[in-house]
């Protein structure tokens, strides 16, 4: 007997993300589910009259993307704002500043950012630098990774900051000879400026996140956990799910507040009992354990090296003290929540691990599939502990490669030794842990093919004569996808319906304009995405693939 007509067919290749047969010939799509995937002949059976056929031979189907750790609300507000995150140099910066604020008169407050720490001299800018500017106006700008603020003069004034204010016990001021602020606000110490800038109104919040999810789909990306959810950003995709406007999948990992305790753990529950299940779910618990290396708050279990190359006495932060992270993990485990620990160091990596551990132990194993994000530097003895914990590495393989970043702000203050620990992403692999990809966007790009490009060269994507960063890490172009795929769905909790092709599950879908599997492998990150699909039905096609099929 024939089966009932497809919607959609799509012929291949295809690559399932399914490891015991991960190639097939061509997908049906019916009902916004996989109706058949399989031979070419097999599924021809599937067209009817009025079914759409889309023939990718000369590219690659694959599942859509997912990614694990990812600020879409802060991405879709940086485009609307003063974006520094798509230029390069401090004339650049300064220009693109000036040009917003001649744009804007009206906004009280210049707000954006997205610039990198190696275009300044020691990863620091100066407020002279956007005094100039804008005088009159406090200017805060992140930097590219959110673990700094570029401010200028009024913004410090506004703050009340001066040569005697103290630094926070979770961030540091950096100073000029004189003790005055320089301009440069690190971690906690952001909070003492950031706190007076208006805080973006619900419209602009769900316009920002429509606009992320447009260019997220653009890209191929479908899913994704929210490693930053605030009740407000909560509050913005519920809306946008209640009018049918998130085509997303989304978990939010909601935020630990590192000044409180375990009495928010009640706040938390109310904000999961707002979105227990569905499209969005706030079954996550964001936990930033340290910093970043580059500006020495990243927790390290031994001292960075000064600029001699010597052990000085900077170890970085642990956020939450220890013996605390440990108790709230347990409690947050016994809970129902899964865990998303923010670790750079190798420190804060142990401690994350230490913590998912004290949990195991009091609470039992448990289906929660806690995560570590980053992974920077990871001692050798803490690799084996994901799989025996069932921790999942969640890493962002963007930043694995000796880029400016790394040879200017780590290398030389981690020293020879240090740095072989960075990035494990293979010995992660070898050792049995599952590993999940995201792009902590916008601190680097969302697009996950030049993400997957830098996993399988170990080279900086737009720097490509720079030799591999230990080669060793790389990992198979097959392990890359999944890690996009298959791996962020486990994370999820989504395996049952997206992540891999398979008969039965959501149609959840990428085409792409070639094969990866046929090109150098420098030159993944030039494919593009033709068509993306979500529960069958597009949410970014190409302007050629409209014409064409």
């Amino acid at each position: 007997m024939s089966p009932a007509s497809a919607d959609l067919v799509i012929r291949g290749p295809v690559y399932t993300s399914v490891p015991a047969s991960r190639w097939t010939e061509a997908v049906a799509i019916a009902g916004g589910r996989i109706a058949a995937a399989g031979s070419a002949g097999r599924v021809e059976e599937w067209i009817g009259s009025n079914t759409r056929v889309i023939d990718a031979a000369a590219g690659m189907v694959c599942p859509s993307f997912q990614d694990s750790h990812i600020h879409p609300d802060h991405g879709g507000l940086n485009m609307a704002r003063c974006r520094l995150d798509d230029v390069r140099g401090i004339d650049a910066y300064r220009e693109r500043v000036a040009a917003y604020a001649r744009s804007h008169p009206d906004v009280e407050w210049i707000l954006g950012g997205g610039w990198s720490l190696d275009d300044f001299p020691g990863g620091l800018p100066h407020r002279s630098q956007l005094d100039d500017l804008v005088p009159d106006r406090p200017v805060y700008l992140p930097n590219r990774d959110g673990h700094g603020a570029w401010v200028n003069s009024r913004a410090l004034e506004v703050a009340g900051l001066g040569s005697t204010s103290p630094d926070p016990p979770d961030g540091r001021i950096e100073r000029d000879e004189d003790s005055s602020p320089s301009g440069a606000l690190h971690e906690g110490a952001m909070g003492l400026v950031e706190r007076l800038a208006p805080p973006p109104s619900a419209e602009e919040l769900q316009e920002a996140l429509l606009a992320a999810q447009a260019h997220l789909h653009s890209l191929g990306v479908t899913a994704w956990q929210d490693a930053h959810t605030t009740a407000a950003t909560l509050d913005a995709y519920l809306a946008l799910a209640a009018r049918g406007a998130l085509t997303a999948r989304v978990v939010g990992a909601v935020w630990w507040s590192r000044d409180r305790g375990e009495e928010q753990v009640e706040q938390l529950l109310e904000l999961r009992e707002l979105a227990p299940r569905g499209r969005v779910r706030a079954t996550s618990i964001k936990i930033m354990q340290d910093g970043i290396a580059e500006n020495f708050s990243a927790g390290m279990l031994e001292p960075y090296l000064d600029a001699a190359g010597r052990p000085g006495d900077r170890r970085g932060l642990s956020f939450v003290e220890p013996g605390l992270l440990r108790r709230a993990a347990t409690r947050l485990d016994r809970e129902g929540f899964q865990l998303h620990f923010h670790a750079i160091g190798d420190r804060a990596v142990r401690e994350a691990l230490d913590a998912i551990e004290a949990a195991r132990s009091s609470n039992g194993p448990s289906d929660h599939r806690h995560h570590v994000a980053h992974l920077q530097v990871v001692h050798p003895d803490d690799v084996p502990r994901f799989a025996a914990l069932g921790a999942v590495a969640n890493a962002q393989p963007y930043w694995a490669c000796l880029d400016g970043q790394m040879r200017e702000l780590c290398v030389p203050f981690l020293g020879p030794d240090r740095t072989t620990h960075q990035y494990p992403l293979a010995g992660l692999l070898r050792s049995g842990a599952r590993l999940a990809f995201g792009s902590d966007w916008p601190v680097t790009t969302p697009n996950p093919l030049e993400e997957i490009q830098v996993a399988v060269t170990r080279v900086p994507f737009d720097e490509p004569d720079v030799e591999p960063f230990l080669p060793d890490e790389r990992l198979t172009l097959e392990d890359a996808i999944d890690a996009f795929t298959a791996g962020t769905a486990f994370v999820n909790h989504l395996e049952q319906e997206t992540g891999t092709i398979e008969e039965g599950k959501a149609a959840d879908i990428v085409v792409l304009d070639r094969n990866l599997f046929d090109v150098n492998p420098m030159e993944i990150g030039q494919a593009r995405v033709l068509l993306t699909l979500v529960d069958g039905r597009p949410v970014y096609t190409a302007e050629e693939l409209g014409e064409s099929s």
